[in-house]
Formats: C-alpha cells, structure tokens, sequence
C-alpha cells in the first residue's frame, strides 16, 4: 500500500465514509453518492427446449488445437498418431472466417472423425459493437443484437450441416477481444450471444462462447451474475498464460460453467512438428463435450 499524504488519507477516509453509508444516513449535508449501473443488466429470453441432453460420450478431456485452416487428411493422420492431440478446432461457418477452407467437406469430417478425432466446431460472425478489429469490419448493432444473433446461429446450423456435423454438437460463437471501455458494447455482445444460444437450442444444438477472459468472457460471467438466460453450455475462454489448464480466472470463477463445460486456448500461434508433419496452431485444453 502506497503512503497517503494527509489531505490524501483525509479524502480517502471521505470516499469511505461515504460508500459505508446506507440510504437516509445522513453525510453532513453532503450529496448522497449514487450506486453505479451494473456494465450488464439482465436479459431473459424464452428457452423452452433448453439445450440437448449431455451424453457421457459426448465429453472429451485432454489436448486440442486448433489452425486457422483445415489440415490435409495426411497430416492429421501423421499427428493423429504421434502428437497429444485429441480434438481440433475447425472453422465452419461465419462471413468473418480469417482463412479459406478448401478442404473442409462432409468427406473431410468424415475422415477426421473415421481417425478418431473430435472436433470444437467455429463460427466467426459479427464482432463487437466498439471491435477495433479491422480485419473484420462487420459489427453487431445492440439495437437488433437478439435477432443477430438468431440469424448467425441459422446460418452456423448450416454449416455444420453441410459438413456432417449433426444435432447435439456444440458450435462456438467466437467473439475476438473487445475494449472494456463502453458497457452498451458489452450488453451488445451478451443480447447477442443470448439470441445465438436461443436458436442453437430450438435447432437442437448446443451453444458454444469463445472469447478473450478479459472482454467477451468477463461480460458473459456479468451477464450469468445478472441473471441472464439462455446462456451458452460450454464456455472456451482465451487467456495464453501456458497453463493447460481449465481452472478459470478472473472473471470466471469456479461457479461458472462448471462441470466439464470448458476449454482454455492456453498458448497462441505456435509452431509444431509431429510425425514430420508442421503447422501453426492454437493451444488448447479441454473439458467439455465436442463434435465427434
């Protein structure tokens, strides 16, 4: 703790005072001080399916990654084989898809998945009201959010679709990292995420959130706390602390998706080698059902 000066400590011990008091305690005269606004308020959406029914089956644990381009079937056989990997992350859908997928065919699942892998299917849509993300201009309007939202999930059911991925799979929403600064930009992407995780579930899906733990993920656990609903089932938080991990932080405590319901992307654009074959990759650990 810094030392104070006196006028500082006497202040301080004002802003004290003042934030001990309650309703009608008087202050000296002094103007009551406001409580703050909640960055999230609550928004309540009309879930009647809820999401599909969790299968022991379903449940993976252990390493994944992820590449921005889906691998040739040869080199996931090679790191099928040789490398710790179990699951892959695969981008299905999204007009906001950083990489081309020229491979990524019904017949390609069906390889991946006849090799044994499962997959954390991907949709990259609009991004954040205030995203500084260049690279994807597209953003969600907070006056239409819900309905947004709704409309990206119809398009990610066809996406898995098309490629063979049926109901009870889970397809993540990702949100890149955001600026903290304007809370209206926050409730945007949780109205957003509500609407998505609404739709995936009437289509029979599961709803999947990924994001930074310090943006998307830190509004997403404000919006849990406010008592919004339908939230995602699985939660893949961003943190690259090289911990393989799902413990959470920050935001999300262990009260928050838990129960094998989340996976950490723990270390970012990596290069590896295994049975000879190279690609650049995310880092993932995770705890949670998966495609298969």
């Amino acid at each position: 703790m810094r030392h104070l000066r006196p006028a500082a400590l006497a202040a301080a011990s004002l802003v004290l005072l003042l934030a001990a008091v309650g309703p009608g305690v008087s202050t000296g005269g002094a103007a009551p001080v406001a409580a703050a606004a909640p960055r999230i308020r609550a928004t309540v959406l009309p879930d009647r399916l809820g999401p599909p029914v969790a299968r022991a089956r379903d449940r993976y644990a252990g390493a994944a990654f992820d590449a921005c381009t889906a691998p040739p079937p040869e080199t996931l056989r090679a790191w099928r084989d040789a490398s710790p990997y179990g699951a892959l992350g695969i981008y299905t859908s999204g007009s906001q898809r950083g990489c081309a997928q020229p491979r990524l065919t019904a017949d390609w699942v069906r390889q991946a998945r006849a090799m044994g892998w499962r997959f954390l299917p991907v949709h990259v849509g609009l991004q954040a009201p205030c995203s500084e993300l260049k690279r994807k201009p597209k953003r969600i309007d907070p006056a239409r959010a819900v309905q947004q939202g709704r409309e990206e999930a119809a398009e990610a059911v066809r996406g898995l679709r098309a490629v063979g991925i049926g109901p009870g799979s889970p397809v993540f929403l990702d949100i890149e990292a955001y600026p903290m600064r304007d809370p209206a930009c926050g409730q945007g992407v949780v109205d957003f995420t509500l609407g998505w995780t609404q739709a995936l579930h009437r289509a029979g899906y599961r709803s999947g959130f990924y994001s930074s733990l310090d943006s998307g993920v830190a509004d997403l656990a404000a919006a849990a706390r406010a008592g919004s609903t339908p939230l995602p089932d699985v939660l893949w938080y961003a943190r690259w602390d090289d911990r393989a991990d799902t413990a959470g932080g920050g935001a999300l405590t262990p009260d928050l998706w838990s129960g094998h319901r989340r996976v950490h992307q723990y270390r970012g654009n990596v290069e590896e080698t295994w049975g000879g074959a190279t690609l650049t990759v995310d880092r993932n650990q995770v705890d949670a059902p998966l495609a298969g």
